[in-house]
């Protein structure tokens, strides 16, 4: 059988380093969890009540990704490129229709994440019921560090913290998570066969504004790792 030719060269398999390994850890897939701390649901004008209310989702292109440390540009299209400290989470194991006491066996691990964001264009959208596409599928828009292992390990707690130019923009901890990690698989895998390089980045916290060519961002949680980026001219 012939091998199967291209029209051109197809994309290199996107990953990620993990800490204390020489393989990488490939990507699936890129899920976001929209409005998981309560402060920044308000901050946003966007109230939560979990009583009556489910997780949301919104998906980016793997092509978005990008190792912390990197410098991106300022992208197109926008004056308000926003930044929105995460915990990410590393699926290593497949699953559909999870039981949450059976969630952490898809646990691979966490990283830091940043979901950069046109707000501008985001809010322009949400208000006129369209996908959120153009504020949040943005070119180099998921920043994330390397993957720390835990294997089956559920963090409901850890400081995270993030600052422009040593300014502490955002602050918070794991424990304010609206929805926790057992309970965002569970419910992700009702709607999806989760697979191996899955990333689940799991919200923000409050405290989210707007960055500048030429600032540096620097983010942390304890227990998992730190994330640096710097935002480069405009295009």
């Amino acid at each position: 059988m012939n091998p199967t030719t291209y029209l051109w060269n197809p994309s290199p398999v996107l990953s990620l380093p993990v800490r204390g390994r020489t393989e990488r850890y490939p990507i699936h897939r890129l899920f976001f969890v929209g409005r998981n701390y309560h402060a920044h649901a308000v901050e946003m004008g966007r109230p939560v009540d979990k009583s009556v209310e489910v997780p949301f989702y919104f998906t980016k292109a793997p092509s978005t990704l990008v190792e912390s440390g990197a410098t991106v540009a300022y992208p197109p299209g926008t004056k308000d490129y926003q930044h929105e400290m995460e915990l990410v989470l590393a699926i290593g194991a497949p699953g559909f229709r999870v039981g949450e006491a059976h969630a952490h066996e898809l646990i691979y691990g966490y990283a830091c994440g940043l979901d950069m964001t046109r707000r501008d264009l985001q809010l322009i959208a949400r208000e006129k019921g369209r996908p959120w596409d153009l504020g949040k599928d943005v070119e180099e828009s998921s920043v994330v560090s390397e993957i720390v292992p835990m294997p089956g390990t559920v963090l409901d707690k850890g400081a995270l913290a993030m600052n422009v130019n040593g300014a502490q923009r955002q602050a918070s901890d794991l424990s304010k998570l609206i929805w926790n990690i057992p309970e965002l698989i569970a419910d992700l895998s009702k709607f999806y066969h989760l697979q191996p390089g899955d990333l689940i980045f799991t919200g923000t916290p409050e405290g989210v504004g707007p960055v500048q060519s030429g600032d540096r961002i620097e983010g942390r949680i304890d227990g998992v790792g730190t994330i640096t980026l710097e935002v480069g001219p405009a295009e």
